[in-house]
């Protein structure tokens, strides 16, 4: 697919942010399938910062987030739009949408809900990961195009293969130039890298594409740090749809889980 570039903001960060959900993207938001394009992991960790924004309340937090990307994420100039769909007192439903170009490319809802202590009951079924430092340093951009891919540090686990693997991420970018972000929004900002650190066939020509429609992230904790880590496996039907599932990791251990449907196209 070929577009005329957007114009894009220049800076060490994701995004210049202008006040009243007004922003544009820079060149280390770029995306991998088509370089006119924002990558869905900033623009979804972008979002979750907005809807933590959103009337905020000391006693919940986000426990579920659910993108659904309608379609091509220009890069340049966007807006954000975020409103509360069903208040309460112990549960609420949130919305954010990205709006550019004059339609929405993304809209993502957000169950916050109320928090207890609970520690005497807490218990993870989801199996450790080896640390950052146990792993080896992983060239993302050999593998994939875009600004986005070369702003990552990533380390890979021994046992990667294509279909399954345990890789590691940060970014020493801030998502705005403010600066201003929570671990929370940062970590979601690299959660929809899942589909590409273990891919089941290479990217580009004579192969499939496997773009997501979605993301869908769920939280038993909520995270923090700068690591986000990625227990990943990715199934490939036989009419034309797959699926990438990952259990999501900080340093304390797993958080939470993600599931990203995929079209598979072939190139």
């Amino acid at each position: 697919m070929t577009a005329a570039l957007p114009e894009l903001a220049d800076g060490d960060f994701y995004y210049q942010a202008f006040g009243d959900g007004r922003f544009r993207s820079t060149i280390h938001a770029q995306g991998a399938w088509n370089e006119h394009e924002q990558h869905m992991a900033p623009a979804s960790g972008l979002m979750a910062d907005s809807l933590e924004r959103h009337e905020p309340r000391d006693d919940m937090r986000m426990a579920r987030l659910s993108y659904e990307i309608l379609g091509l994420i220009p890069g340049g100039g966007f807006h954000i739009e975020t409103t509360t769909l069903r208040p309460g007192r112990t549960i609420e439903l949130l919305q954010a949408e990205l709006i550019a170009n004059g339609r929405v490319a993304i809209r993502a809802t957000a169950w916050r809900m109320i928090i207890s202590d609970t520690a005497a009951v807490a218990a993870v079924e989801d199996t450790a990961i080896p640390a950052p430092d146990e792993c080896k340093p992983l060239d993302g951009p050999a593998t994939w195009p875009g600004g986005y891919i070369r702003s990552l540090e990533m380390r890979v686990a021994e046992g990667h293969r294509p279909g399954a693997g345990i890789v590691w991420l940060r970014t020493r970018h801030p998502l705005t130039d403010k600066a201003d972000s929570g671990d929370l929004a940062g970590l979601m900002g690299l959660v929809d890298t899942a589909n590409g650190i273990a891919a089941r066939v290479p990217p580009g020509t004579d192969s499939y594409a496997f773009p997501n429609l979605d993301l869908q992230i769920h939280m038993y904790r909520r995270p923090g740090g700068e690591w986000l880590g990625l227990d990943n496996a990715v199934s490939f039907g036989s009419d034309g749809i797959g699926l990438t599932s990952t259990v999501l990791h900080d340093l304390q251990g797993p958080f939470g889980r993600a599931e990203q449907i995929l079209t598979l196209r072939r190139t």
